[in-house]
């Protein structure tokens, strides 16, 4: 495992116990150049669920793309850096436990407003302009109109 400060690829563990969620490892560990001390965590990978994007085209799932997207929609919303964690923990429960190892984006994008929306409806509705591709102040409009009905 390579350092995340200075890239050495002497590292040792100091620490190993199971995750909150009882699905990973969490691992401890210490750069034996720099000293600086991190956070790893371990899963058992079987299969790569592939996911089908809008052009049919396939690609290996990756956890930081909807890391990023609730990020950037959560940006300077009262919203925990905990909270994003288990929200993005909980969707890909979600996906994981699906039968299908091949998911289409529109499922993933709906989970996560899903989640969004019970979490913050302002980084709700963020996601669901740029995921829906809103083109007007009237779909914006009309998506603020579904959530003030609810």
């Amino acid at each position: 495992m390579k350092c995340p400060y200075c890239n050495a690829a002497d590292t040792k563990v100091i620490d190993s116990r199971p995750a909150d969620d009882n699905s990973s490892i969490r691992r401890r560990r210490q750069c034996e150049a720099c000293g600086k001390r991190f956070t790893t965590y371990e899963k058992l990978e079987t299969m790569p669920l592939m996911v089908i994007k809008k052009d049919n085209s396939r690609e290996v799932y990756d956890r930081s793309k909807i890391e990023a997207g609730i990020l950037h929609s959560c940006h300077k919303r009262p919203v925990s850096s905990q909270q994003i964690k288990a929200v993005i923990d909980e969707i890909e429960n979600q996906i994981f436990n699906m039968e299908e190892k091949e998911v289409p984006t529109s499922v993933i994008g709906e989970l996560v407003m899903k989640k969004l929306q019970t979490l913050d409806e302002v980084a709700y509705v963020r996601f669901a302009s740029v995921y829906r591709e809103f083109k007007d102040v009237n779909t914006f409009i009309e998506e603020i109109g579904k959530l003030l009905k609810k």
